[in-house]
């Protein structure tokens, strides 16, 4: 390859993607929506500058080892078995649901089998990276529904390995067959030599690099272990993703793990944009436009469809309504591994370019609209709540103290609320708990605490506890749209009651004063105000005057 030719298409890709992701995060999306659009505006199908298609697919094979790498450096094998059934099997039948639906509408739209198998598993799966950016910007990551959704798409990925596994054999086989199981026997080869050895060797091979103190050496280590397991993977017949990706899951288990992303993600960051990039350039704006119905029907089946189909398994695993619609309303979009997937199907030539720029067009519209669906759910939500009978989950065992007003209580009995509590019991303070933990609550029972084992934010379990005798309310529960029903519902009844709530952010401190509250405590600005006052007390500022300062701040 003319060296020429490779830096004014490297140059070309990557001015294309900083301008496509520039323009993207002003308009609030995923950067991933502005590298695809960066790549459609120098591809064949757009007038101006063309970009050579092969030169940029060199460069992005890189991406895809880095991207994959550093998504399995990222997932905790451990933290997902804690999560329970309900991502582990939940996402496992989702994405057979959803594969399966796939197919049947690829099929009665006349596309090929294996085609239309490519379909569902593209439509299948949900970025974790959209999902922690939606999430984290509306201070929904530690709710219920946000650590089911990112558990879920955890499954989701290690579920798209299989499908690279599985698909590109048989598109190589072209059925099944003694070569399907040959193939399959060579990836099964791959990860018995890998998982084991890497588990093994690799975290003290990385501590011996730590140990050098030099960014140099560990980064030389951590690009060689990605772009080797890569290339191990090829000789035994599997794709370079699957090789990354392994590498990456091995690592993430090492106490590096975090050092090893850091210094992962730069590559991920340069050569995963150019991945995209080269994905943009195949997709045909003209032939979409020409087919908005299809390409309608795509989004339909990502967010729709995908989505009912998520409330559906919250309900059976009996979450209440609130957590299921808005873990489906957080993974009805798509990901990353979708047009991996989508790519691969295209590059192994059983996707053809119309199934291709469909099934692209789907899952960009579905990235873009992901945001201000999940911030229209919340209140829709709520409505639909209301109109739900107000009946409680579960009662309590224990009746909640019924005489003087020395009584605190307390919604959620997490972190925060656990806390309070400790607090109260040393001081020979009573409090009723309202927790919907069914464990938190066994344990508070154990110790002869009064719970209500239940939601706070539904009218009839706030009641129960008692509000008109209460000295304070504290509502603790994460979720900020829980957070302010609560306030709200509390304050509406019982004007006088005061209400002290957590928030995770300032406008959402705001809101709840708004709604009634009379402190609201922001967790980042508390985390702030005490490292400062540890600073001013090592500056020499004094005990009186750093207190002062702090509480100026907090003003």
């Amino acid at each position: 390859m003319d060296s020429s030719i490779l830096l004014v298409n490297l140059a070309l890709a990557l001015t294309a993607a900083t301008i496509g992701a520039l323009i993207a995060v002003r308009l609030r999306q995923s950067v991933v929506v502005g590298f695809i659009l960066a790549g459609i505006a120098i591809g064949p199908f757009t007038p101006g500058l063309v970009g050579d298609v092969q030169v940029v697919d060199a460069l992005a094979e890189l991406g895809v080892v880095f991207l994959l790498f550093a998504i399995g450096a990222q997932i905790s094998l451990r933290d997902l078995l804690r999560v329970g059934t309900v991502a582990t099997i939940g996402g496992n039948v989702q994405v057979l649901a959803v594969l399966g639906i796939g197919f049947g509408v690829g099929q009665l739209l006349g596309w090929g089998q294996l085609e239309s198998v490519f379909v569902g598993a593209v439509l299948s799966n949900s970025s974790s990276t959209v999902l922690g950016k939606v999430l984290g910007d509306r201070g929904e990551t530690d709710t219920e529904h946000g650590h089911i959704a990112l558990a879920w798409s955890t499954v989701q990925d290690l579920g798209t390995i299989l499908f690279v596994v599985v698909l590109s054999a048989l598109a190589t086989t072209g059925g099944i067959g003694a070569e399907l199981l040959v193939a399959i026997g060579k990836a099964m080869v791959f990860l018995a030599i890998v998982v084991p050895v890497g588990l093994r060797i690799l975290p003290p091979v990385f501590e011996v690099l730590a140990a050098t103190r030099s960014r140099e050496i560990f980064l030389l280590g951590v690009v060689g272990l990605a772009l080797g397991t890569a290339l191990l993977a090829s000789v035994f017949g599997i794709s370079l993703a699957l090789g990354a990706f392994l590498a990456g899951l091995v690592i993430g288990e090492s106490d590096l793990s975090h050092r090893v992303v850091a210094d992962a993600l730069p590559f991920r960051d340069l050569f995963g944009g150019l991945f995209f990039v080269s994905v943009g350039m195949l997709v045909d704006p003209g032939f979409v436009l020409q087919n908005l119905p299809l390409a309608a029907l795509m989004v339909f089946l990502i967010i729709v469809v995908k989505g009912l189909i998520v409330v559906a398994i919250g309900l059976a695993f009996r979450f209440r309504f609130r957590t299921a619609a808005l873990t489906g309303v957080a993974l009805a979009q798509s990901a990353e591994f979708s047009f991996l997937l989508a790519r691969l199907g295209a590059d192994l030539e059983v996707v053809s370019p119309t199934v291709f720029s469909l099934m692209l067009a789907g899952a960009a519209a579905s990235i873009i609209l992901s945001a201000p669906l999940t911030a229209a759910a919340g209140p829709i939500v709520r409505q639909i709540e209301r109109r739900i009978a107000a009946a409680p989950v579960a009662g309590t065992d224990i009746e909640p103290p019924r005489s003087g007003r020395r009584t605190v209580v307390i919604c959620g009995y997490g972190r925060i609320g656990g806390l309070i509590g400790q607090a109260l019991e040393r001081r020979g303070f009573r409090y009723v708990v309202i927790e919907e933990d069914g464990r938190i609550t066994k344990e508070l029972r154990d110790r002869g605490i009064a719970v209500i084992r239940g939601f706070a934010d539904n009218a009839v379990v706030l009641e129960q506890a008692g509000l008109d005798r209460a000295a304070v309310l504290a509502v603790a529960v994460p979720d900020p749209i829980a957070a302010r029903t609560i306030v709200d519902l509390a304050r509406r009844s019982h004007p006088r009651l005061p209400i002290v709530a957590r928030a995770h952010s300032r406008a959402e401190r705001a809101v709840l004063r708004r709604l009634g509250a009379d402190e609201v405590v922001v967790g980042e600005l508390e985390l702030g105000l005490e490292m400062t006052r540890f600073t001013m007390r090592r500056l020499g500022v004094s005990a009186t005057e750093a207190q002062a300062l702090v509480q100026g701040l907090r003003r």
